[in-house]
């Protein structure tokens, strides 16, 4: 357990009476990041009002269909097949869930999975607040390198021993967040809670089914009208550089199928500040394709310009964590 050395041999602090009386740190594996995808596995840490941790649970679950991004989260078809289902386990996760916030790294991504995949069982997730761990961060002013969970368990002294398996995440962020919670108390800060809107009613728009498999194991048609967006506001800082983070103002181009619906997957790069291109230049920052061999116009020109290329499951990890502009 991560000691709490910031109130080591010290008199108590007096705990802000507006803080919530508990948490439900959690951490979700999902088969993608669009509308439609489903969870694979979750965890859940249920904290005291001070951070203490009370329990902890997790289960896999069946998604009814590909599992997506094996080589992220590592969970096969095969491991999920004997698994439940999410609305068999909705109680029990309802009842980790309750009367408390949801805190999770990036918390408006996990809440929403989880409201879909309530929706879909014709029920409402119990869960009226939630706290993104990135938010409380940045509201510390905490010196990290940037806002993955990896950096945040590394300033606390935080081992992390599974990346991207849900019950090792929640437990990371959950030590991670203590002590968060913590310096937060001891300056009388303000929590940046959010209020969670459950779904009322869903419907899962079926896709077709990929033959050769690949991230998702779903595709989109390959047409698609075209849709005039506004200029982005931001400067293009330049090409994107491998293990440094996008920065807003930044020039994406998209090449091929991609298991996110287009338009979803290029909204989240938009209300994330970077420039969506429809064509390949010298001045494109990133070129976002699933195939990189496969030959089209913009996969060439991005060989012949020195254009940096990513899949989509790395662009969606890039996507959580994007640098704002630099101001002048």
């Amino acid at each position: 357990m991560l000691e709490d050395r910031t109130l080591a041999g010290l008199s108590p602090t007096p705990w802000p009476a507006a803080y919530p009386n508990g948490y439900a740190v959690v951490d979700v594996e999902t088969t993608g990041l669009a509308r439609d995808d489903r969870i694979i596995s979750a965890a859940v840490y249920r904290l005291d009002a001070r951070g203490e941790v009370e329990d902890h649970w997790y289960t896999l679950v069946n998604p009814e269909r590909d599992p997506g991004p094996v080589w992220i989260h590592g969970l096969t078809s095969e491991t999920l097949q004997g698994a439940p289902l999410f609305a068999d386990i909705a109680e029990e996760f309802a009842v980790r869930l309750a009367d408390r916030v949801l805190v999770a790294h990036n918390a408006v991504f996990d809440w929403q999975m989880i409201a879909r995949e309530y929706a879909r069982a014709k029920r409402e997730a119990p869960v009226r607040q939630r706290l993104c761990t990135i938010a409380l961060a940045k509201e510390l002013d905490l010196p990290l390198p940037n806002h993955k969970l990896e950096s945040l368990a590394a300033h606390f002294g935080v081992v992390q021993q599974r990346a991207h398996h849900a019950l090792d995440d929640a437990r990371v962020l959950a030590e991670a967040f203590r002590p968060s919670l913590r310096a937060a108390a001891a300056g009388g800060m303000r929590l940046p809670l959010l209020e969670c809107r459950p779904l009322t009613e869903w419907s899962d728009r079926p896709l077709p089914r990929q033959q050769s498999g690949g991230y998702g194991g779903y595709r989109a048609s390959s047409w698609r009208p075209s849709r005039k967006r506004p200029a982005c506001p931001y400067p293009n800082p330049g090409r994107y550089e491998e293990g440094k983070r996008l920065r807003q103002g930044m020039r994406v181009a998209f090449s091929g199928d991609t298991s996110t619906e287009r338009e979803l997957l290029e909204d989240r790069a938009v209300e994330a500040g970077l420039h969506v291109a429809t064509s390949l230049s010298r001045l494109t920052s990133l070129l976002v394709t699933n195939d990189p061999d496969s030959g089209t116009s913009k996969v060439v020109k991005a060989r012949q310009y020195g254009t940096p290329v990513v899949d989509e499951a790395a662009f969606g990890q890039l996507l959580r964590d994007v640098e704002p502009a630099e101001t002048r």
